[in-house]
């Protein structure tokens, strides 16, 4: 695939800046920026756009989940000077005092993103200081229609033993709780340690019918045919429908996660002027415009939904959902260290089981 091939030379040219960084690069330390970011959630292009109107040398490394990226930035070892973490992990970095409060004077296009959004930020940044959003989106069901017997709303389909070895599932511990939260009518946000250990038990009984743990894979899977069903981000579902027309995605009606991801800068950063404007540069409508029809993740930015011109996208219920698609829908919190180590010891619990 194109967009797969493009991303991993970015990353593997990212690599080789990161090991010469201290030799042979003609552009000076003050010139760079250091950025952490998901796998394949921006465009390479807007990268040397960047590059080509500031002479800023973005030096770029991506994670696969947020407990990996969290310890690196916790820990200071590498100084990202911009990184994009989801909701919950944002609340998590304020509350351990590891975000640089932003300098709006350098990022005037944050006009372009919708108040909804920036609203919405409020649950995890309460007075917008640290973060601006980038993505966002929601957990679904994607599934064959060709491989099914019927249509799906539910996450009860994930437990249905005539799918077994056909079911994809997060390999993820929010994620995956979520599901089994959601399903058993409770809050993704739980701290009841019986439903939490509910949500466990039932992630046990579905493990023998999981064909595979999984994070990016699930979209090639899909699209190739080898699985039935999948747990996936929306921003996935919409690319691999456009490979598979076979594929359909849900919100099941017991809700799920809403979730946004935002850029922010650690406490550590040694270039945040140059991580400002990265921000701002992003937050331009047709920078944003282009990074959404690469990544195909929903965007917050106002101004680049109305450049969007088609109209099969623009009024996607994948990529926009309406009110009531999102009516038993939350946004995960941070729920302190205590739990976060109790949900991630069931989480051992269910993968070691």
């Amino acid at each position: 695939m194109k967009k797969y091939t493009v991303v991993l030379a970015a990353a593997a040219l990212a690599a080789a800046t990161l090991a010469g960084c201290g030799g042979s690069s003609s552009v000076s330390e003050d010139q760079k920026l250091y950025v952490y970011n998901w796998g394949e959630y921006i465009d390479p292009d807007v990268l040397d756009m960047f590059t080509e109107e500031t002479g800023i040398e973005v030096v770029y490394d991506e994670f696969e989940t947020n407990e990996i990226m969290y310890p690196k930035i916790a820990a200071g070892g590498v100084n990202y000077d911009v990184v994009c973490p989801s909701d919950y992990m944002i609340e998590r970095m304020i509350e351990e005092d590891l975000l640089s409060e932003l300098n709006y004077d350098n990022i005037p296009n944050i006009s372009n993103i919708d108040t909804t959004y920036l609203d919405q930020a409020k649950q995890f940044d309460p007075e917008n200081k640290y973060s601006v959003p980038y993505c966002w989106g929601t957990v679904g069901i994607l599934y064959n229609k060709t491989m099914v017997d019927e249509p799906i709303d539910s996450w009860s389909v994930l437990w249905d033993e005539k799918y077994k070895d056909n079911i994809l599932m997060q390999d993820s511990v929010r994620d995956a709780f979520g599901v089994a939260l959601k399903s058993l009518g409770y809050s993704l946000n739980s701290t009841d340690e019986t439903e939490l250990d509910a949500a466990k038990d039932l992630l046990i009984e579905q493990k023998p019918l999981v064909q595979a743990y999984v994070i990016d894979q699930v979209r090639d899977k899909m699209i190739g045919n080898e699985a039935a069903i999948g747990v996936i981000y929306s921003g996935e579902a919409i690319f691999t429908q456009r490979e598979n027309p076979d594929l359909e995605y849900v919100i099941p009606k017991e809700g799920t996660n809403v979730w946004i991801d935002s850029w922010v800068i650690p406490k550590n950063a040694e270039h945040k002027e140059n991580a400002e404007k990265f921000i701002n540069f992003l937050c331009r409508a047709d920078i944003a415009l282009k990074n959404f029809e690469y990544i195909t993740y929903s965007t917050p930015n106002k101004a680049a939904r109305e450049l969007i011109e088609d109209e099969d996208i623009k009024n996607s219920k994948v990529a926009f959902p309406d009110a009531a698609a999102l009516q038993n829908c939350e946004t995960f919190n941070y729920l302190g260290s205590d739990f976060d180590e109790l949900y991630s010891n069931l989480w051992n619990e269910v993968k070691s089981n």
